[in-house]
């Protein structure tokens, strides 16, 4: 019976271990796709353009030329001079010296994830809670709606002051939010949820009333079209209250990531071809009331990769509408630099100076606003043109005030012939040559490459290693890249490689011949890791190498690799002869002298 006890207890706790591991692995992937790889180690090391990769001075070692690498499709790094690398986790286990759950709680900090969700009570009860959440919206939506209809003076201010179709209101789902400062929250605890739920979706403020009082509801809607929060517009005048109040940051909402108005306009983005993105939600409602249906909004101008990366899904000509005031010219800079990023082409729409909004245009002439999509400029030629606005181009100062600014900014694109080209209308806009201007820029660009404060390293930097194993994970590159190296493969014993990551990946790499490896493959999920710095070490050392230099470069380090291995067993030998020697077995010492003298011979004559 005691037994049976114990084979019961050990079976939970491996049950619990299995589901604390399955959870923290949810964990760790909710991490990784929250954050760039290269945007966390470019707090650390000065990262620079290479291709699809970055590059920049190891933090490990004492060196003047780049050996250390980020890849973003890989989401790897790999410092070539001290030959170590691995994932965003490795990377800050390295410089902040933590361990690996000291380095997730770092990272999913700086990520916004909530660690506790992931704990011991399982993806599944986390899929629940979301679950109610979102049910919890959906009454909530409903029930704005029908206080909407219930109320004159909110039907007077949705459907007369702005204006508003019952088309569009319906579509948007647009309702009203009394002001007695719990009616939402009697209602929804009637409906069985607990003012725990309701805190935890965003619907009630600090003192356990309703967040949202007074106010003109819209939803926000993820792109399926599922409620996860609210925007709430005060009507009319309230003393030290906000006009626009906003669900904040729960479960469900993220206003990094979520797109106002996509489930809307998905069609629309389709069939136009490109996306209109502005600063305000009921922007948005007004421009498709109108019928231009391809608009869309994020919080503000906060706008991140994100929000890029989930439009470059439908295309790849973005158009934003922001204020040409310093804060809108400060996030069109950001905004320009996250295009060159995610690749896709960004313009910018400028309004009439008379309006101050793409609703105040849309209400005067729906034409206008059109035209003004139409007629999209591009964001880094806009820039500019603000720049020179600002500026008193006909003084020296106002001119060096002008370029620097410009020149920073040209310096972000990653394509030479478009930097050559703002540059050619830099130096046209103050009467300037192109000459002069590209010096100052190659000025800005080494004072830029000291200038950028980064994060301290808390290991110490150490010389760089001799990496006396280096020369096989080059082999291997070359296998994972090049069909006829890999016919060498066959032709050497695997255990002469270092570690059952190097054999692991050299045996795959002999019963695939034929094969080009892109991705890790299935059967080598559990070295992901390694298989990923060897194809990043593939792209950044032997990618523009021909198929004959390959094959010779695999064939001499497997005569490396056969060569150290007949070196290391030439050191084993002379042990073992001393020992024999020291011990008296002379006829154990005559067979070693005999082996070791063979092998030092054919040592000499590969030499």
């Amino acid at each position: 019976r005691r037994g049976r006890i114990c084979i019961a207890t050990l079976v939970l706790r491996v049950t619990l271990v299995n589901e604390y591991t399955r959870s923290m692995q949810d964990a760790k992937e909710e991490v990784r796709a929250r954050l760039g790889i290269e945007d966390v180690i470019g707090e650390y090391v000065q990262l620079k353009r290479a291709g699809r990769n970055f590059k920049g001075l190891s933090p490990f070692s004492d060196e003047r030329t780049p050996s250390f690498f980020v890849s973003p499709d890989k989401q790897i790094w790999h410092d070539f001079s001290a030959n170590r690398g691995g994932d965003i986790f490795s990377f800050i286990m390295e410089v902040e010296g933590l361990d690996f759950r000291g380095s997730l709680e770092f990272l999913a900090r700086k990520a916004g994830v909530d660690l506790s969700m992931y704990q011991s009570a399982g993806s599944q009860k986390l899929a629940q809670r979301k679950k109610r959440l979102l049910e919890a919206h959906v009454l909530a939506a409903k029930y704005f709606q029908t206080c909407l209809v219930k109320n004159p003076r909110a039907i007077e201010y949705v459907f007369h002051q702005r204006r508003l179709s019952k088309e569009v209101v319906t579509e948007f789902e647009i309702g009203y939010a009394p002001d007695s400062g719990q009616a939402l929250l009697n209602f929804l605890l009637k409906k069985g949820y607990t003012k725990h739920e309701l805190s935890d979706a965003g619907l009630l403020n600090r003192y356990g009333s309703d967040l949202f009082r007074g106010r003109m509801m819209v939803p926000l809607q993820d792109a399926s079209g599922q409620t996860i929060g609210f925007t709430g517009r005060i009507i009319g005048e309230v003393e030290n209250a906000p006009k626009y109040l906003n669900t904040s940051q729960t479960l469900l909402y993220d206003k990094g990531r979520h797109v106002f108005g996509l489930s809307q306009a998905k069609e629309a983005i389709r069939t136009t071809g490109h996306v209109v993105i502005v600063e305000g939600n009921l922007d948005v409602v007004s421009s498709h009331q109108a019928g231009v249906r391809q608009v869309v909004a994020t919080a503000g101008t906060a706008m991140t990769e994100y929000h890029l990366r989930a439009l470059k899904r439908l295309t790849s000509d973005i158009r934003l509408c922001f204020d040409g005031d310093k804060a809108g010219i400060a996030a069109t800079e950001r905004a320009i630099e996250i295009a060159g990023q995610v690749e896709v082409e960004l313009t910018i729409i400028t309004l009439p100076p008379e309006v101050k909004d793409p609703d105040e245009l849309i209400q005067r002439n729906v034409t206008a606003w059109q035209r003004a999509i139409e007629r999209a400029v591009p964001a880094v030629e806009w820039v500019i043109a603000q720049y020179a606005e600002r500026e008193d181009l006909t003084t020296a100062a106002g001119k060096r005030a002008f370029t620097s600014a410009s020149l920073r900014l040209i310096a972000r694109l990653k394509d030479a012939v478009e930097q050559e080209h703002y540059e050619d209308m830099v130096a046209q806009r103050i009467g300037s040559s192109r000459q002069a201007i590209h010096a100052k820029s190659l000025r800005l660009a080494d004072d830029n490459s000291t200038s950028k404060p980064l994060r301290q390293v808390k290991t110490t930097p150490q010389p760089s290693t001799d990496n006396r194993y280096e020369y096989q994970d080059d082999l291997l590159a070359l296998g994972c890249v090049d069909v006829p190296s890999q016919e060498l493969f066959a032709q050497f014993d695997h255990e002469l490689l270092v570690g059952e990551e190097r054999q692991q990946l050299a045996a795959y790499l002999t019963d695939h011949r034929g094969k080009i490896l892109t991705t890790t493959p299935k059967s080598l999920h559990d070295i992901d890791t390694y298989v990923k710095i060897v194809l990043l070490r593939a792209d950044t050392r032997f990618a523009a190498w021909s198929d004959t230099e390959r094959y010779y470069e695999a064939a001499r380090l497997i005569r490396q690799l056969e060569h150290e291995y007949k070196k290391k067993s030439r050191d084993k030998l002379t042990a073992q002869l001393r020992d024999a020697e020291a011990e008296g077995d002379e006829s154990t010492a005559g067979e070693l002298r005999s082996m070791l003298n063979s092998l030092i011979k054919e040592i000499a004559r590969e030499q």
